[in-house]
């Protein structure tokens, strides 16, 4: 019999608590995993749902271009005098979604096809690390311009872009922690008892790989952010006038020293997006090396 803790699960009176629930409680139990908790849900309700309080519509223009703050605009104005705190409550939601929905997508697909390869051993683990090699060597922003080269800027085109290019390196970090856990005795056990191949990934493999997976995700998140912002920064993000945080950090660079809040503050929202998530998974990773009575920073 495996452990709950061999399975990355608890146990809460008698019974077994479940592998995500646990990995809420190892991250609250840190006030570095809080901060980020709370610095996360900031970013994300000024990115969803920041469009209910801003002051003007942000494609209106209510001043001079580059005007300081002031009481109608309280972040002052962009280069066109539109209100830079309207365009910032309004340009988070593609960013934050597509750089979800990218590392998502890429560990649904690269976590299925990396425990496949890490399971099946022999030929099938061989290719599908030759063709991984082979993607990781190609720049990643080098294959999403070409990708974009046909259909010009696009949520869809560049969602699956940054998937694919985050995709090769968890199938390595998936088929690494599957061909560790693969050896083990209760994958034999599963074995001889006759168990099918799709029992034995799903009801063996899969729990034991939770914490390996769920420590490097937080990374490969900053990843998706830090490739959409450069891509948006580009022109490839959502389109003027529309606002976008990576683009408006390169529409207004060149008024900084007129009126800095134009850029710093989309800045430092993507900046907190990412250090919210890095803070989340280095307390997910610090805690695993911890009891549960410790107390830590």
């Amino acid at each position: 019999m495996v452990s709950f803790s061999a399975i990355g699960l608890g146990a809460v009176n008698g019974r077994p608590e479940p592998a995500v629930v646990q990995f809420v409680r190892r991250i609250l139990r840190s006030r570095t995993g809080t901060a980020g908790v709370v610095l996360f849900f900031f970013v994300v309700l000024a990115a969803l749902f920041g469009f209910l309080i801003r002051p003007h519509d942000p494609t209106a223009v209510v001043g001079l271009p580059y005007e300081p703050p002031s009481g109608d605009a309280w972040l002052g104005t962009d280069q066109l005098g539109r209100d830079v705190l309207s365009r910032v409550l309004s340009g988070g939601t593609t960013l934050l979604l597509s750089s979800l929905l990218a590392a998502f997508s890429a560990y649904l697909v690269g976590v299925s096809i990396g425990v496949f390869a890490g399971y099946a051993g022999g030929r099938i683990d061989f290719a599908v690390i030759a063709v991984i090699d082979i993607l990781l060597s190609v720049p990643p922003l080098i294959f999403i311009f070409v990708l974009l080269a046909g259909s010009g800027p696009n949520f869809t085109v560049v969602t699956v872009g940054i998937a694919v290019v985050l995709m090769p390196g968890v199938v390595r970090i998936a088929r690494a922690a599957a061909r560790e856990v693969v050896t083990n005795e209760f994958v034999e056990a599963a074995v001889a008892r006759g168990e099918s191949s799709r029992f034995i990934v799903l009801r063996e493999l899969l729990p034991n790989l939770w914490t390996p997976l769920m420590a490097d995700f937080g990374i490969r998140i900053s990843y998706s952010v830090g490739i959409y912002a450069g891509l948006a920064f580009l022109g490839f993000g959502r389109q003027p006038p529309a606002a976008d945080w990576g683009t408006m950090i390169n529409e207004n660079r060149l008024g900084f020293f007129q009126n800095p809040w134009a850029v710093v503050a989309s800045a430092a929202l993507i900046a907190a997006l990412t250090i919210s998530v890095n803070l989340v998974g280095d307390a997910y990773a610090r805690s695993l090396g911890r009891s549960v009575g410790d107390d830590y920073v």
